[in-house]
């Protein structure tokens, strides 16, 4: 039945914009351009403000604001991913919208969550009940309650960025699609459910240059929840516990952070993405620290193992970075990646370590991520049980 009811629509609708909200779902929005296709006037184009209109004071993040409006909604404007309108149900816009601006209804029921670093944000809000569809299976998650949720049946897997089920998102009345950057990749899936009178929201917090940039993401989701307190206090409260360890005194140690690619490449983050932040706010410096950094490029890229040598050898510590391709637990388990690596310092003097999976999904672990990498700077043999996020690479 919803097959056929979703072809119906697509071929009434597939060729232009809803003009209405549908039950359960949000009003339609124009295609927001594929990131790097826009002009460059209009990326640096100032947004007008409205007189009188109030913005959310972000102590961090910069890729996203809030403007408070007069009539009691609320303006949303992602860096490069357009604007949302953020209405009560039963209210209307009170002027016209302009063509990059989507209409976001609360309270939201239905949210089809395909970008992995928000769900636990809405963890931390205690506001998992909302996202009934996931872009993730249940193996996928290393956030227990969102793999609960789906193992419950709290939470259905409605396919990934790329191949969403459209027939199952439909019949769920989404209002909401929250994606990762990487939709970009496969922009005629995002121009679909936005014909399909679904707002998709391309959510940017790995792009923040300041970890903690990164976890202020929690006030947009408090605001979209209509649960800006909690966000604030649960924002606040991690922020002091990482603020506690970046002032502290700097320990001169150097470290590393990467995986090695299936063919053979050292993928490194960039000197200004969030990782290498957290390891100066540690207490540390980040290496290699002599690659371009320019804001549109992406925050990884692959260095020959060579070059990686070259810059990286004399680091005090390395961090693999088990995400691609699984966590580590012996030194051998690394050489065998590549044999350049025993030649590494910190491989000579067992000052290795491996960054668990779920790092990257537990975006509120910021505070314990940075104190995890300030102890293995200050101490080689840290107490295992203090530790969070990072292991340490044994011998056989």
């Amino acid at each position: 039945m919803w097959a056929a009811a979703l072809s119906l629509f697509l071929f009434l609708f597939g060729c232009g914009r809803q003009e209405s909200r549908p039950q359960g779902s949000g009003e339609a929005a124009a295609a927001v351009e594929a990131e790097g296709e826009r002009s460059s006037d209009r990326e640096n184009a100032p947004q007008e403000s409205e007189p009188g209109a109030e913005s959310m004071d972000l102590e961090f993040a910069d890729q996203f604001s809030v403007e408070y409006l007069a009539d009691g909604s609320a303006m949303v404007s992602i860096k490069d991913g357009g604007r949302f309108l953020v209405l009560d149900e039963g209210m209307e816009p009170s002027r016209p919208l302009e063509e990059d601006v989507a209409v976001i209804y609360r309270p939201l029921k239905n949210i089809y969550l395909a970008a992995t670093s928000a769900m636990d944000l809405f963890c931390g809000l205690d506001a998992l009940d909302p996202i009934t569809l996931s872009g993730t299976e249940a193996s996928g998650w290393y956030i227990e309650e969102a793999k609960e949720a789906m193992e419950n049946g709290d939470m259905a897997y409605a396919g990934k960025y790329d191949s969403p089920d459209y027939e199952l998102i439909l019949s769920k009345g989404c209002d909401l699609a929250i994606e990762s950057t990487m939709i970009n990749h496969s922009p005629e899936v995002k121009e679909q459910l936005e014909r399909l009178g679904i707002p998709v929201l391309v959510e940017r917090s790995s792009y923040e240059s300041h970890p903690l940039g990164r976890m202020e993401w929690i006030r947009l989701y408090g605001l979209l929840l209509d649960k800006e307190e909690e966000a604030d206090a649960c924002f606040r409260a991690q922020a002091e516990k990482a603020k506690a360890v970046m002032e502290q005194e700097k320990t001169g140690k150097t470290a590393a952070f990467f995986y090695v690619t299936s063919k053979g490449y050292a993928n490194i983050r960039k000197p200004g993405d969030y990782v290498a932040k957290m390891i100066e706010l540690a207490g540390g410096e980040y290496v290699p620290s002599h690659i371009d950094k320019t804001e549109k490029s992406l925050s990884t890229m692959n260095m020959q193992m060579e070059a990686f040598y070259a810059a990286a050898k004399d680091a005090d510590c390395l961090i693999y970075n088990s995400t691609i391709d699984g966590e580590l637990e012996y030194i051998d388990q690394l050489l065998a990646k590549d044999s350049l690596l025993a030649d590494f310092k910190a491989v000579k003097e067992g000052n290795v370590w491996c960054a668990g999976k779920e790092m990257f999904q537990e975006t509120l672990g910021v505070g314990d991520m940075i104190e995890d990498i300030r102890r293995i700077l200050e101490n080689e043999d840290p107490d295992p049980s203090e530790m969070v996020y990072i292991h340490k690479l044994k011998e056989r």
